[in-house]
């Protein structure tokens, strides 16, 4: 092989057109052209710098500087660029960007918080990467008032439709609108299964009213308002590979 050549997935990446296992899902379906040629082999190396590629007819360059975005996901949105049934998207809010940049990661259609975007593929896949066991923090509203057994049963692990899950961390978080009728929660998760906290809690008894990412790793999302985002460096980037301090609430 010459230096020059890479893997089509991992060029894909860098070009910011999907992390490295959506790269290879577009190879799979047909998506991609190299030279004019459809290709579905996963391991087929490129030359960046000679080989026309297409991604859906659209020219594929190599994104010179990678953008990396905190974004205060509104619910009722759905964690896309663009959808074919025309639902609101996370692509309706960044309609003016100069670059191209892709969701990190998902979440759920009704729930709201913290998301990351980038053009960054190599970066998106090392965070969805399961072995790198990332912390995600979220906000939790239950109908009730959680006890210490049902703290204990979370941090030992629930079976549930999507399998056995646990959190990492969870405790009762006090916020100024206190209720009678309902405590706040902050949990830790490190899986991001299908509507994995909703679950964990219906199988303790309780019904999740409000969900709210608020923190990945130790990179937190801050006071942005639902619709906003801000720009951060790839030094800030980077702290979600670390450990988020455990605050006593």
């Amino acid at each position: 092989m010459e230096k020059s050549q890479i893997r089509l997935n991992k060029y894909l990446a860098q070009s910011g057109v999907a992390s490295r296992r959506k790269a290879d899902e577009l190879i799979e379906l047909g998506k991609v052209r190299v030279n004019g040629r459809t290709v579905y082999e996963l391991g087929i190396q490129v030359d960046p710098e000679n080989d026309q590629i297409t991604v859906q007819g659209k020219n594929i360059k190599r994104d010179e500087e990678h953008v990396y975005i905190v974004f205060n996901k509104p619910k009722n949105v759905l964690t896309a660029m663009s959808d074919p049934m025309n639902r609101p998207t996370v692509g309706g809010f960044f309609g003016k960007l100069p670059m191209r940049i892709f969701p990190v990661g998902r979440l759920d259609w009704d729930s709201e918080g913290m998301l990351l975007l980038t053009n960054d593929g190599e970066y998106a896949n090392k965070v969805a990467h399961p072995t790198k066991q990332i912390g995600k923090t979220y906000l939790v509203k239950v109908n009730g008032h959680m006890q210490p057994g049902h703290f204990e049963k979370l941090k030992n692990g629930v079976s549930t439709a999507v399998g056995r899950v646990r959190a990492v961390h969870v405790a009762k978080y006090r916020k100024p609108e206190g209720s009678d009728k309902y405590d706040w929660i902050t949990i830790t998760i490190t899986e991001g299964r299908n509507r994995q906290i909703r679950r964990m809690f219906e199988k303790i008894g309780f019904d999740v009213i409000k969900l709210q990412r608020v923190a990945i790793g130790a990179l937190e999302m801050g006071p942005l308002k639902r619709g906003e985002y801000r720009v951060i460096t790839p030094a800030m980037a980077k702290k979600v590979f670390a450990s988020k301090e455990k605050k006593k609430i």
